[in-house]
């Protein structure tokens, strides 16, 4: 192994989760907020390169590896997991903390992984502390959507292991790398990633799954899973077209159950999808724009998300609802909550001088310029869609709509901070995207702020907010409940599992019954034979018995002639 004595940044995360299992009080505190700034510093004191290398059996590993996207998104991951500890600082859980920094560690070592077994052993970490946090909601919804997740999960690692171990006998080699989907191997390899970025059709496993977790937990989850699965197709798929298609299906999926749904969490859930979305179209599209364009987004989308579900788990912490028929009137109230939300809502939307903006709008670009005009024209008319479901619909039913009557106040000192870092940045990085554009993999020639590209923005959002406006009869919530095709896994198949049981068990029964039956008919057979005149003890006479001695030897001479 070359650099050994090199810190891997995913370790400081492992090692502090399993610290954090068994500690309390203020060092507890001081270690969630001081290992993701170990971590961070770690990461950017290492050099680019290989820098870990292993021999295993015959395959060449490098657990460690460093480059722009790498070092990018690790950076974006420490970030999170510092913001997330400090917005969960005051929660109430031995488990959700620790199983949080493990599952963020597991992220960050997937990212700079250089081989695909070291990708699949912290894949499969990473499903382990993705579950965990859901579980320590400690409720019994939780319970069962972590058994569901879990399962998904679970089968998906199962075909990604298929597909690297296919592509390793087939290649002999483990490097991560530039892939085609040109053979099953990479197939399933492919497949793997999509159902941890929330493609179809699974997608429902996300709004299943996510706002079970406690009111930070989702916070942690919104983050990894979903943009690790992004990292790993801007890696190995680049330039797939079918990712095209496959990212504009999540991008309106997200879209309409959104609309449809009354769960603010679910309603943000749903939108992960649509986020997640853009970024595969521009995966799908491949050009270094493109690419570029689907890696800040990731980046920023951790960021706004993040603030978004912050002020929603603020809401839920001081309220305990989350239906948008239940709340409104909180700015009344919570006005820094509201401050923080409404800045995430439009980041998400792309407002100019927001984070997302000076993201998103590459994707756009990058389609305009590879002259994919149906492509573009779809991307557009998302781009008003997320205006509507999280934009507008999020702020407004939650913070601004009917007063609801309720007087919250604004959450505590640690939530608070932890929103306005993040509040902060989605402004700072819509102000200067230079920074943020250093940082992507390959050199940026893009200027976001042109007159086009703002007035074509503001046109979009402003007509998105008066269609709001105007079918807003249409979009008020009612308690309802959406089906998805997380239906199939959460109704329909242990339903299906109930009814085979029962028809089992009356086979079963029947079965039973009936050998019951003929083991009483034998048992009496052999009993009546039994008796002094039966079959088994009365006399015999002798020419009986020779009789059946030759007819038994005639019966073995003849099959000793038919086997010759």
């Amino acid at each position: 192994m070359s650099n050994s004595l090199v810190l891997h940044p995913a370790f400081v995360l492992i090692v502090s989760a399993l610290a954090l299992s068994v500690m309390r009080g203020k060092g507890r505190n001081a270690v969630i907020l001081l290992a993701p700034i170990f971590a961070m510093i770690a990461l950017w004191l290492l050099p680019e390169g290989k820098l870990w290398e292993v021999d295993w059996l015959d395959y060449h590993l490098t657990p460690l590896a460093v480059d722009k996207l790498s070092r990018l998104f690790a950076s974006i991951f420490a970030l999170m997991t510092f913001a997330g500890g400090l917005f969960a600082l005051r929660r109430n859980s031995r488990l959700e903390i620790p199983a949080a920094f493990l599952y963020a560690g597991a992220a960050i070592g997937v990212v700079l992984a250089g081989d695909l077994v070291t990708v699949f052993v912290f894949w499969e970490i990473m499903a382990v502390g993705s579950t965990l946090v859901i579980w320590s909601a400690n409720t019994t919804s939780a319970w069962k959507a972590s058994l569901r997740y879990a399962m998904i999960h679970l089968a998906g690692g199962v075909v990604l292991f298929a597909g690297v171990t296919g592509h390793l006998l087939a290649t002999g080699d483990a490097t991560f790398s530039r892939m085609q989907p040109d053979s099953i191997a990479h197939w399933l390899i492919l497949v793997g990633f999509l159902i941890n970025a929330g493609a179809p059709p699974l997608s429902a496993w996300l709004p299943d799954a996510y706002p079970s977790a406690s009111w930070s937990g989702m916070v942690f989850l919104s983050a990894f899973t979903t943009k690790t699965a992004v990292y790993v197709l801007l890696r190995g798929f680049p330039g797939t077209e079918l990712l095209i298609w496959v990212g504009l299906f999540m991008v309106f999926y997200g879209i309409v159950f959104a609309l449809l749904e009354n769960d603010m969490r679910r309603i943000l859930a749903y939108s992960i999808v649509n986020q997640v979305g853009f970024m595969v179209v521009g995966i799908g599209i491949g050009t270094e724009l493109a690419l570029n364009g689907a890696a800040a987004h990731a980046f920023t989308h951790i960021i706004y998300k993040a603030l978004l579900l912050m002020s929603a788990g603020a809401v839920l912490a001081a309220t305990g609802r989350s239906k948008c028929s239940e709340l409104g009137g909180l700015f009344h109230s919570m006005p820094l909550t509201t401050i923080c939300g409404t800045i995430g809502a439009l980041s998400i939307s792309s407002f100019p001088l927001t984070s997302g903006f000076i993201s998103k709008s590459m994707i756009s670009q990058a389609a305009a310029d590879g002259h994919l005009q149906t492509v573009w024209l779809l991307l557009a008319a998302a781009s008003a869609g997320v205006f509507l479901h999280a934009g507008i619909k999020f702020p407004w039913f939650v913070f601004f709509q009917k007063d609801s009557g309720l007087r919250p106040s604004d959450p505590p000192a640690s939530m608070r901070w932890a929103m306005l870092l993040f509040a902060f940045l989605c402004v700072a990085l819509g102000v200067w995207p230079e920074e943020l554009y250093a940082l992507l993999p390959y050199p940026v020639d893009y200027v976001p702020y042109t007159a086009a590209h703002v007035v074509t923005q503001l046109q979009l959002l402003l007509f998105s907010g008066l269609a709001f406006f105007v079918m807003l009869d249409y979009l008020k919530r009612t308690p309802t409940i959406t089906l998805d095709v997380d239906w199939f896994w959460r109704v329909a198949y242990p339903s299906a599992a109930r009814q085979a049981a029962a028809h089992w068990e009356n086979l079963c029964a029947r079965v039973t019954a009936d050998v019951s039956v003929k083991a009483v008919t034998v048992r009496s057979f052999i009993a009546r034979h039994r008796q002094p005149d039966g079959l088994l003890v009365r006399s015999w006479p002798t020419r009986s018995m020779a009789m059946w001695v030759m007819v038994m030897l005639l019966a073995y001479l003849f099959l000793y002639y038919l086997g010759r």
